[in-house]
């Protein structure tokens, strides 16, 4: 009887083996269609990011600064006495160092950020001990290549742009001047010669008091509207 069990198991088997349907391999057509979905897409990609170039001057090259308050003594001298530190906040007229007998002051209310400690160095006129910055004073200061839309470029021009600090977080502003003269950059090579590009500074100004957190210094990546 067993045998006779056996061989009817395995016929039941074939025979759900042979009801279950085959799997079909996609055709030619069907293989080409989904090609052409995907070339698409990436077109349709393209073409956003194509048109958001062409609404924007685009640079990595930018960095968050104010213009340098060196404060120096007037007479030559040993540093005797450092009375600040990097970060504080400075009133106006108020004592930061002793170089010999001279005491240096500050004339306008800033942020120190950099602060000589070396006592018994000496300093001669016009080497800073403090160096202090305006707050109010900060800009975005974006170098643009000649050759990189800075003919779009013109004063209250709206500007959107990030800090590396802060990701995530957008900020905004507007050109306040475009530079007259350049500065070289790179070289860069080609087939035929090597040349030195030419960034153009674009300075940016910005609400300092809406944005108390960028700091001079701080690095940043800039969009500028067309």
């Amino acid at each position: 009887m067993e045998p006779q069990h056996n061989q009817q198991h395995q016929q039941a088997s074939s025979a759900d083996q042979s009801a279950k349907p085959a799997r079909k391999r996609p055709n030619r057509k069907q293989i080409l269609g989904g090609l052409g979905i995907a070339g698409v897409i990436v077109l349709i990609f393209a073409t956003i990011y194509w048109i958001h170039e062409q609404k924007f001057v685009y640079t990595d090259n930018a960095q968050i600064s104010a213009p340098l308050i060196n404060l120096t003594a007037l007479t030559p001298g040993d540093l005797k006495a450092v009375y600040v530190n990097q970060g504080d906040w400075l009133y106006p007229n108020e004592i930061v160092a002793r170089v010999g007998d001279d005491m240096i002051r500050t004339q306008v209310a800033g942020v120190a950020v950099t602060v000589k400690q070396d006592l018994g160095a000496n300093y001669t006129p016009g080497e800073p001990v403090v160096t202090m910055v305006q707050p109010d004073q900060l800009k975005v200061v974006a170098q643009v290549q000649e050759d990189k839309g800075l003919q779009y470029l013109y004063a209250g021009q709206d500007v959107n742009f990030t800090v590396d600090a802060f990701p995530g977080r957008a900020y905004h502003g507007t050109v306040e001047s475009v530079s007259d003269t350049s500065h070289n950059g790179d070289v860069v090579f080609n087939i035929s010669d090597k040349r030195q590009e030419q960034n153009f500074d674009v300075k940016i100004a910005f609400d300092t008091t809406a944005y108390p957190e960028l700091q001079n210094g701080m690095s940043a990546k800039v969009w500028i509207v067309k």
